[in-house]
């Protein structure tokens, strides 16, 4: 059967034109799908989930001509990757190691569906990969939201590349990655697994992320988890993976923009469907999400996968199905192509062809479902070279010394300096002679081998990456300290016992140990036990004892570095307030000791930036980027029984925010042209320069602001970003390109639209560090908004008088001879830009001002908070005055007469809405 140029699939001793690779994918597709029986459509329509998780079975033998696959099957998943369970050791079944071995044997099964079928339809061997493949040894890289941290697509893609070519060695055909969820909530067990909160930034990273798996149709991407799975109510997992609390319009905003944009730019070939609901709807069994806007809108090609039992969740989780039978239906008609669960693949192929013959389901519907999924491997060319051919180049390319430089690029670009005070790091190798590390994830490497990536390579713990770095120069003593969590956990979380005797030995060793060494190394943070799928919490702070440890070993007076392995952002107020450098790694990946000490002393420059902010307290939770204009602002100021602040304001680090051992200046930007119309692009420039005395990265980050929008606009919108190396002195010029549709929103209908007006251009080294300002403005001709309304910033809505408003404009027309005109209760308010904390304000009083005042501060809903008393004489003419108060995060700040009569020339307010 195997013809030169050719296969014999049918086995008819003549070339059919599906068996032809020089005829149209959509021919091909077409002739194979008319010789198909109905038993052989609906084993397509199925996954067979692979070694020890439902297939008893490593290699063919004759029972297979038994089974419900001898008339082929869709998908094997996880065959032979070495999983066996959560917590359970690698298999050591003989054909999952060595590659070549396990391609030969993912060869053999191939076999069996191309020459002992009636048809030879190659089956579609998936498997997971999101920090590289899932298998026994591959190429291990940082977790994904570690990856996210680097910034750098072109890495991004050579991770994908590196993915795409190692699983299709190993025999694979299709790898379920990347995960295109927006983490919108810090308590989601599976933080770790995702870019990040920003949907600009998933978008970015997953395109760079499918093109390189794509490379050259080595290997189908299939994107995870379609759709708004990652902002289920609470954070919560498992079963209460539903209801998740987001408006359509952030739904379209947020969660549909990283898959659009991947399916337009990448052209991704799979998508999982998620086990949630949204509006009351499953996903699963929605024609809307699936097909109309998926297929229809979207353009997707590829094909649909379920997650695991998210057809069944309609029957037994979300009743919205009378019996399993009808999950299928309803599952089918909505737009899956393939279901994929950890259950025999008769438990859906048997009801499904049951519901054809009762009429429930056309058989056209049927053919639409399977024309994809034969497109799908058409196109990854399963029908032209079903066979992993060269075996010896496994045993070469995986996990090869080659990949592992990208690997540790990847684990020193992921990292994260969170604090750095008084140039606490890089650590002196010279000086140092006794290093202690302390804590339980020190020593730990299964942060590195978790589901969903490489589970038995070669890790280099913290620990060792630090001995390895110390040798012959200084002694290394480690003590664990305490565990992870303690015995009580999550309980403890809200009601803490007292140290019981084992932990407080366990202190008292590490507290011995800091106290003989010159420098300590705290490793602390979460692991496998606190993150991860069905793992969401209910506090950010540090688990178990360690925030103990911490402050114990804080008090001997040695110098503490904070090292985090975790895969959330936690709330380390304490940590942060007092310990003088913090290094944030993830799941830094097999090489993450070296790169964490790498980092600690000097040898690389760390250059990652958050991609998720740091709450202070989950009380604060929805706390996250892109937000609201004003949406996490916070009142009030003044602690204890005087004050009136009644919440913690603001974030223990922000989207972005990222240290570094040099320095950068910006400069120069350029807007250009200022005004672009309809299929006019803008570019934007900017300079930036080391001035520090080392090399470095920055990320250059690039926000907008709509300036006035018919809806409520997010504050700051990231629209660009690149990550540049700089030697000391070096400066390099960035170009940005804005397109019309990258200043659209999601107006009151649903639409994405871009609205003419103008947009305040941001550059900057992280959100709230923005370094330079611009306009840039979009008109189409008709400038009108719903309403009538011209789109343009006008001051009379950002200044307002309560007495002789016409004059109101004097007090920032920077002339001594104008001025606004006040009595007893009259007030001036001006209106401040985003996250402005105002902390003092000028006034010029002209000659002859006699009156009392207070200066008010409104955190919104026109509420004002005296925070300043004071009495103005200005005799013998002009008073120029400063007056400095206690700030807190403000929209307004007022000016009111309460005694007598005053004229006001000036106004001097940092952060005022009409500034330049």
């Amino acid at each position: 059967m195997y013809r030169q140029g050719w296969i014999d699939f049918n086995k008819n001793g003549k070339k059919d034109v599906y068996e032809d690779p020089d005829e149209a994918i959509d021919r091909r597709v077409e002739d194979l799908l008319s010789q198909m029986t109905l038993d052989e459509k609906t084993c397509q329509m199925a996954t067979l989930y692979g070694y020890q998780r439902v297939l008893s079975d490593d290699l063919p033998n004759a029972g297979w001509k038994k089974k419900i696959w001898k008339d082929g099957i869709g998908a094997i998943d996880e065959h032979l990757n070495g999983f066996v369970s959560w917590g359970r050791p690698v298999s050591k079944n003989p054909n999952v190691w060595p590659a070549s071995r396990h391609a030969w044997a993912i060869n053999e099964v191939q076999r069996f569906f191309v020459e002992e079928t009636r048809l030879g339809i190659p089956t579609d061997f998936t498997n997971e990969g999101i920090r590289g493949v899932e298998a026994a040894k591959a190429t291990n890289f940082p977790c994904q939201l570690g990856i996210g941290h680097t910034w750098n697509r072109e890495l991004v893609r050579q991770i994908g590349r590196i993915t795409g070519r190692e699983g299709r060695l190993l025999g694979y055909t299709n790898i379920y990655a990347p995960i295109l969820d927006v983490a919108r909530d810090q308590r989601w067990g599976r933080c770790e697994e995702v870019y990040g909160e920003c949907p600009f930034l998933v978008a970015e990273l997953g395109v760079e992320m499918v093109k390189g798996m794509q490379d050259q149709g080595q290997i189908i991407s299939t994107g995870k988890h379609y759709l708004g799975y990652s902002n289920n109510k609470g954070g919560r997992e498992g079963m209460s993976r539903s209801d998740p609390q987001m408006s359509p319009g952030e739904m379209e905003f947020v969660h549909v923009y990283p898959w659009r944009e991947v399916i337009k730019r990448a052209n991704m070939l799979g998508a999982m469907v998620c086990l949630n609901d949204y509006n009351g709807e499953p996903i699963e069994s929605s024609h809307y999400w699936l097909t109309e806007r998926l297929r229809g809108e979207m353009g997707f090609k590829g094909y649909l996968v379920s997650d695991s039992d998210a057809v069944e969740y309609m029957y037994f989780k979300w009743f919205t199905a009378p019996d399993l039978k009808d999950s299928v239906r309803q599952s089918v008609l909505a737009g899956l192509n393939v279901r994929c669960t950890f259950r025999s693949p008769d438990s859906y192929i048997q009801p499904l062809r049951e519901l054809v013959k009762e009429g429930k389901i056309d058989e056209k519907v049927i053919d639409e479902r399977v024309r994809d999924i034969l497109r799908v491997k058409m196109a990854a060319g399963m029908f032209d070279h079903p066979y992993q051919s060269d075996l010896a180049a496994a045993d070469k390319e995986v996990n090869s010394q080659e990949n592992q430089k990208y690997a540790l690029q990847a684990s020193r670009e992921s990292l994260v300096l969170l604090k750095n005070d008084n140039k606490t790091l890089p650590l002196n190798k010279k000086s140092l002679k006794k290093i202690a590390v302390i804590g339980p994830n020190a020593d730990v490497k299964s942060y590195a081998l978790l589901h969903y990536g490489p589970l038995d390579v070669d890790v280099t713990t913290v620990l060792e990456g630090i001995r390895n770095k110390a040798e012959g120069k200084a002694t290394v003593t480690y003590v664990k300290g305490c565990e992870l969590v303690d015995d009580n956990w999550p309980n403890s979380e809200i009601i803490r016992e007292p140290l019981n005797e084992k932990e407080q030995k366990g202190i008292d060793e590490a507290v011995k140990v800091a106290g003989e060494n010159d420098v300590v190394i705290m490793v602390l943070g979460g692991g496998g036990r606190t993150c991860g799928e069905n793992k969401s919490r209910t506090s950010l702070e540090l688990p178990g004892r360690q925030e103990d440890l911490l402050r114990a070993v804080h008090a001997t007076g040695k110098p503490v570095v904070l090292v985090l392995i975790n895969g959330r952002p936690l709330s380390i107020n304490w940590a942060q307030k007092k310990i003088p450098a913090i290094l944030e790694a993830w799941y830094p990946g097999a090489h993450g000791g070296t790169a964490v000490a790498d980092v600690l002393f000097g040898d690389y420059n760390p250059g990652g930036k958050l991609t998720m902010t740091f709450p202070k307290t989950v009380g604060q939770i929805p706390f996250n980027f892109p937000t609201k204009v004003a949406a996490q602002l916070g009142h009030g100021s003044g602690t204890g029984p005087r004050g009136n602040l009644t919440l913690v304001n603001g974030p223990l680090y922000s989207f972005g925010h990222g240290l570094s051992y040099t320095t950068f200046h910006y400069s120069d930007l350029g807007i250009s042209p200022a005004t672009i119309t309809p299929g006019q692009n803008a570019t934007i420039t900017c300079t930036v320069k080391n001035t520090g005395d080392c090399a470095g990265d920055e990320v250059v980050q690039l926000y907008i602001r709509d300036v006035l929008s018919s809806v409520t606009a997010y504050e700051k919108v990231l629209r660009g970003f690149e990550r540049i190396h700089l030697k000391p002195g070096e400066s390099k010029k960035l170009n940005f390109t804005l397109k019309p549709e990258d200043l659209a929103l999601v107006n009151g209908k649903g639409k994405w639209v871009t609205e003419p007006g103008q947009f305040k251009i941001m550059v900057g080294t992280s959100s709230d560090k923005i370094k330079l300002n611009g306009t840039l403005t979009y008109t189409d001709g008709n400038q009108s908004k719903a309403g009538g309304d011209q789109r343009e910033t006008n001051l009379s809505n950002a200044l307002i008088a309560s007495a002789d408003e016409d004059k109101a404009h004097h007090v920032i027309d920077r002339k001594k001879e104008t001025f606004w005109p006040a009595k007893s209760g009259d007030y001036i308010t001006m209106t401040l830009k985003e996250n402005i904390t105002p902390q003092k304000i000028g006034i010029d009083w002209n000659q002859g001002s006699n009156a009392d005042f207070e200066i008010q501060l409104s955190s919104g809903g026109g509420q004002f908070l005296t925070v300043y008393h004071g009495t103005i004489h200005a005799e013998k003419g002009m008073e120029k005055k400063t007056y400095t108060f206690p700030g807190m995060v403000s929209s307004d700040i007022r000016v009111l007469i309460t005694k007598g009569k005053a004229e006001v020339c000036e106004l001097h307010v940092d952060g005022f809405m009409g500034n330049n």
